[in-house]
């Protein structure tokens, strides 16, 4: 298995991917956004390949967290894929550590997401209500509004509004 950037070539397994994991086409308008978006680092959007096969793919974009007036660049992780025949063998694991190491090594703090809430808490994700932290982009439960830290005492010394990277609205 090989963890990778996304390249032009995968575009499409990607979609294919995201239409399987999913079932619909959000995640697909979503990285099609994300893509032509030139804010957003290609190093982010990342892929799983197993002889030749995109099995798994992860995406993490620039995101705002705002602190009072603040404003704090974080990242955001969103979608996850992962091919069915493929889950429960570690891929998702891999992908997501890739991601954070790379989240890290640009700056990011924190990477924020919605998610299983027994899915994400293995890698790191708390309940980003319970550490300070708010979203009013979007009506969800705590326990899937999630975030990590990738820099130690980010989580004791930031709170305050989190927002998507405008891509994101209008989505459902």
């Amino acid at each position: 298995m090989m963890i990778r950037t996304e390249n032009k070539g995968d575009i499409e397994s990607v979609h294919q991917l995201l239409l399987r994991a999913f079932g619909g086409q959000q995640e697909i308008i979503l990285m099609e956004r994300l893509r032509k978006d030139p804010e957003i680092d290609p190093e982010l959007s990342i892929v799983a390949e197993d002889d030749g096969i995109v099995v798994g793919h992860i995406m993490f974009s620039p995101a705002t967290l705002d602190d009072g007036g603040t404003m704090h660049k974080v990242a955001a992780l969103g979608p996850l894929a992962v091919l069915p025949e493929y889950q429960k063998r570690g891929v998702g694991r891999q992908l997501i550590a890739e991601g954070k190491k790379r989240c890290g090594a640009h700056g990011y703090p924190l990477v924020f997401l919605f998610g299983h809430k027994d899915y994400y808490p293995r890698f790191g994700f708390v309940q980003a209500r319970a550490h300070g932290f708010e979203i009013r982009q979007f009506t969800v439960p705590d326990e899937v509004f999630m975030v990590a830290e990738l820099q130690r005492g980010a989580l004791e010394s930031m709170q305050g509004e989190f927002r998507f990277h405008s891509s994101f609205e209008g989505l459902g």
